[in-house]
């Protein structure tokens, strides 16, 4: 079951469950969409992955409860700047590798 964590990693912008500009890559590690194209060049500071949209779990009882109200979203916030000199060396030196192929 996702997390669904609250807020960016980087900039701590708060992604409620329902964000349709949450991003997670295959660990969960969760930023927005401004993050990951414009700081983090779709590389994952923790793991080294691609990005995908974050799905949004149902908020309403469509069928089998599981949605929001049985399965509620994180509240742990993780705020971990990342340090993008740091960074823009890591992702030069992975950036040609498609995210499929890391």
């Amino acid at each position: 079951m996702l997390e669904l964590r609250p807020t960016c990693e980087h900039c701590n912008k708060a992604l409620p469950p329902d964000s349709a500009h949450a991003r997670i890559c295959s660990f969960e590690c969760t930023f927005c969409a401004t993050c990951v194209d414009d700081v983090l060049g779709n590389v994952c500071p923790n793991c080294g992955g691609g990005f995908s949209p974050r799905p949004v779990r149902p908020s309403q009882n469509l069928k089998g409860d599981n949605f929001l109200g049985k399965y509620p979203a994180g509240t742990q916030v993780r705020h971990r700047p990342v340090d993008a000199a740091a960074h823009a060396a890591f992702v030069a030196s992975i950036k040609k590798i498609p995210p499929a192929n890391r």
